[in-house]
């Protein structure tokens, strides 16, 4: 009898254990997109002008003549909270290893949480090197983005526990994949804002040399551009008759984005006060959250009974879930027979 292997002497993780940690991961992910910024508009971002260590010969903040204590415990509680994100990345990786059935697709999301705390570890080291220029910040920000986008994935693998299959026609899978390429456009537009204002993180540090108006209104154009894909997946969703946990995130995202573009127009004419600098990082993240969760609400576990089309009449053509118009004694059939032919090959297609 073959002796069991080393994962599979692993507690069994409790799917409800699973999803709590992927929750906690997205929670931690853009907490410390926050704190980041926190550092920024202090001027704290050489508090600790040295990594990892605080400053040459100690890891935590000693007396400097040229640095203020806000600023040395600003960025160490940063770098402290960093922690918090650590253990939470590497339970959700562990957790993953105990799921069952192992399942490769939450195996690698959950990877992605410890190695995007690596990587990230690694930008900000070489953004402290660089003295906080603002080509070195930009991407420490985005890599968090991405990483809140592949938290909220990994909270949608450990909730489904199988294979998935789409519930919107392709035509509107399309939109959401064009609307959300809008979206990191956007993002990166408003990091060159960033990279272009006053807050460096400090003082010294060179900025981007195009004016702040312009690139005001390139991330306003985008947004509009972003706000008008919204919309029209809006309607979309409503034609196709799309699932009520598909239409409430689509209203959460609505929400956030008009919130988040509300609160850019106050941060613009104000100023661009730090407070409003923090939460308008807060509002990035959210809408990446809110957008990451529409994604995956256009798929859903092969087992459950589909409901995305709407009620159709006997003898009328419905679309199926891929958009082909089939009679309806096809459609029923096809749908019997795709969660068995998906779950023998296992698709789950992102």
């Amino acid at each position: 009898m073959a002796r069991p292997s080393l994962l599979d002497r692993l507690p069994v993780t409790p799917p409800a254990l699973m999803r709590r940690l992927a929750i906690a991961a997205v929670v931690a992910q853009i907490g410390i997109a926050v704190t980041g910024s926190v550092v920024r508009v202090t001027g704290s971002g050489l508090g600790c002008p040295t990594w990892p260590q605080c400053f040459p010969g100690s890891l935590v903040p000693v007396a400097h003549p040229e640095t203020l204590p806000l600023h040395q415990w600003v960025e160490f509680g940063n770098r402290i909270l960093a922690i918090v994100l650590v253990v939470v990345s590497a339970a959700c990786f562990l957790a993953a290893l105990g799921a069952r059935p192992r399942r490769r697709r939450l195996l690698w999301l959950a990877a992605a949480m410890p190695l995007g705390v690596v990587a990230q570890a690694v930008i900000g080291g070489l953004t402290v090197l660089a003295g906080l220029v603002w080509w070195s910040v930009m991407p420490h920000f985005l890599a968090s983005i991405v990483l809140v986008w592949l938290a909220v994935e990994l909270v949608a693998e450990a909730r489904d526990r199988a294979p998935t299959r789409p519930v919107v026609p392709r035509a509107v899978r399309a939109l959401v994949i064009v609307s959300t390429v809008a979206l990191g456009a956007l993002l990166v537009a408003g990091t060159l804002v960033t990279a272009a204002g006053p807050h460096a993180g400090d003082a010294a540090t060179p900025r981007l040399g195009i004016g702040v108006p312009a690139l005001a209104q390139l991330h306003a154009d985008l947004l509009f551009g972003y706000l008008g894909l919204v919309v029209g997946l809006g309607f979309a969703l409503w034609a196709t008759g799309a699932t009520p946990r598909l239409r409430r995130r689509y209203g959460v995202l609505v929400l956030v984005v008009l919130l988040q573009g509300a609160l850019g127009g106050i941060q613009y004419a104000l100023g661009v006060p730090e407070a409003l600098v923090s939460l308008h990082v807060l509002g990035a993240a959210l809408v990446t959250a809110a957008a990451a969760a529409v994604w995956t609400a256009t798929r859903t576990p092969v087992a459950a009974a589909p409901d995305a089309a709407p009620d159709a009449a006997p003898g009328t053509r419905a679309a199926d879930p891929a958009g082909a118009p089939t009679g309806a004694g096809t459609a029923d059939a096809a749908s019997a027979s795709r969660p068995l032919a998906d779950a023998a090959t296992g698709r789950d297609e992102p």
